[in-house]
């Protein structure tokens, strides 16, 4: 009987065929019937008695070999056919890598290390900039530019129009050894934009440590964190303009360090507060000056959860109401800013001044609701003394004002507004700033809004009127606005 052994050599596969067919080749083969009834022996035949030998009986007695028994010649059997062997083709052999490979890759993810220093990747959108960033998260920096075009068209009763750049400004933000260890530089170029006495473009210029939950450390010059109305971005207004209750009223940018905590003791961004010492004398101020510091403390409080109040409007229609509940105060020692930290220069001495703001933000479902409260008084109403040999009295200024603002999302992409404000003196004060509150101290308005990339990219256009104590006599201010952020 012949065996045909076939061997294969290949993979895993191969061999354990291999394995397989020299097992059933060591394995007993199992006789077929046919061939173990051959191979037992013939039991005792009896012969007929015309075949039987002379003197011998038919029986064959039990116990003597039984005489031969012609049969039929035994024909091998054909030799088995082998099956095809079990020999994966090439392609399923590059299936069975293939997995393997995915298997050792997911394997590998699991506790895949850091990658190497040196990589970098660049990423950008619209709005957004673009950002270099390494691939071990230790450094990033973000470029963006915005642009503000305005036309100012206006009626008292002389109508003048304006149309010009009212801000260009550039940014680059980002982090530096760790994400933790964030920077912040915005340069602003408008014409407007330079600070009395100071050519420079510096407005933001800041670096902060974020690893402690409750306990940020910022350093450098920033928006002083005092009220609302200021601290929202100037792209994310909902009107043109600012109102004119905080541009006279509030802290402006200063140079300082500040503390603070937008989610103070694991509150889930309930409850924050920012606590800041600052010199007092607001942004880019270079020379000396009298010796004092501005102390400010500011505490919010978002009873229906977290949500995003540092900008205005409701462009993410919010399903869930939400209320923010802000409140502040502030001691600037020994300014000679006659607003505190902005307006002209006072040079006969330095004035102590006590801040006060309340602020509420709501939203809900496209709606906007923003009001605040402003309190400024000097601890002098004025000073006195010479100037070129001439006596000459300088002033504080000591006001307090109100505002409510309200928004709507008609669709996805717009939006109106209203806005009414009121500004009144503590007297006595500033002549200047009488004659500011009896002509121009209210004023109501409404705006509307079209967003091509929400804040980052839209147009506005709105309308005031602004009087005084008598109402006939106010003024008409119309603006167009194209505000864009690349």
């Amino acid at each position: 009987m012949r065996v045909s052994v076939y061997c294969v050599r290949a993979a895993a596969v191969q061999a354990a065929a291999g394995v397989m067919g020299f097992l059933f080749l060591l394995t007993p083969a199992v006789a077929t019937p046919a061939q173990a009834a051959a191979a037992e022996p013939p039991p005792a035949v009896a012969l007929p008695a015309e075949q039987a030998p002379p003197g011998q009986s038919a029986a064959v007695p039990p116990g003597s070999p039984a005489p031969p028994v012609p049969t039929a010649p035994l024909v091998p059997p054909a030799p088995a056919v082998p099956s095809a062997p079990a020999v994966p083709s090439a392609q399923r052999l590059a299936e069975l890598e293939r997995r393997q490979l995915d298997l050792e890759q997911r394997q590998q993810a699991k506790g895949t290390p850091a990658p190497p220093a040196g990589g970098v990747t660049i990423t950008g959108g619209p709005g957004r900039g673009f950002t270099v960033a390494t691939t071990d998260d230790r450094f990033a920096a973000t470029v963006r530019g915005r642009v503000q075009l305005r036309d100012t068209l206006s009626a008292n009763p002389e109508v003048t129009n304006e149309l010009n750049v009212k801000t260009l400004r550039l940014y680059l933000a980002g982090h530096v050894l760790s994400p933790a260890l964030k920077y912040w530089i915005q340069l602003a170029f408008g014409g407007n934009d330079f600070d009395a006495n100071s050519s420079s473009p510096i407005y933001d210029a800041w670096v902060e440590y974020t690893r402690l939950r409750d306990l940020n450390i910022r350093v450098g010059q920033f928006f002083v964190p005092f009220d609302r109305g200021r601290t929202v971005r100037e792209f994310a207004l909902q009107l043109v303009d600012r109102p004119q209750v905080v541009s006279e009223l509030s802290l402006d940018r200063d140079v300082g360090i500040m503390l603070s905590s937008t989610n103070l003791l694991g509150t889930r961004d309930i409850v924050s507060y920012n606590l800041g010492i600052f010199g007092g004398k607001g942004r880019n101020r270079f020379g000396g000056g009298p010796v004092g510091f501005l102390y400010v403390l500011r505490l919010a409080v978002r009873p229906l959860g977290a949500f995003d109040d540092e900008q205005e409007g409701d462009l993410l229609r919010l399903h869930r109401p939400r209320l923010m509940i802000g409140v502040a105060g502030a001691y600037n020692q020994n300014t000679n800013r006659q607003r505190s930290t902005t307006g002209n220069t006072l040079t006969l001495g330095a004035v102590d001044y006590i801040h006060f703001a309340v602020d509420t933000v709501f939203k809900y479902a496209g709606f906007s609701l923003f009001s605040e409260v402003l309190y400024r008084k000097g601890q002098m109403d004025y000073l006195d003394g010479m100037s070129a040999g001439k006596p000459l009295r300088e002033w504080s200024r000591s006001a307090l004002g109100y505002l409510v603002q309200a928004g709507m999302m008609l669709t996805s992409k717009f939006e109106v507004s209203a806005r009414w404000e009121d500004l009144r003196t503590l007297e006595p004060t500033d002549p200047a700033l009488l004659t500011l509150v009896q002509t121009q101290g209210h004023q109501l308005g409404s705006g509307m809004n079209l967003y091509l990339n929400g804040h980052l990219f839209k147009v506005q256009a709105d309308y005031f009127y602004q009087f005084g104590d008598d109402l006939s006599t106010g003024r008409h201010v119309a603006r167009l606005q194209l505000d864009a952020t690349f």
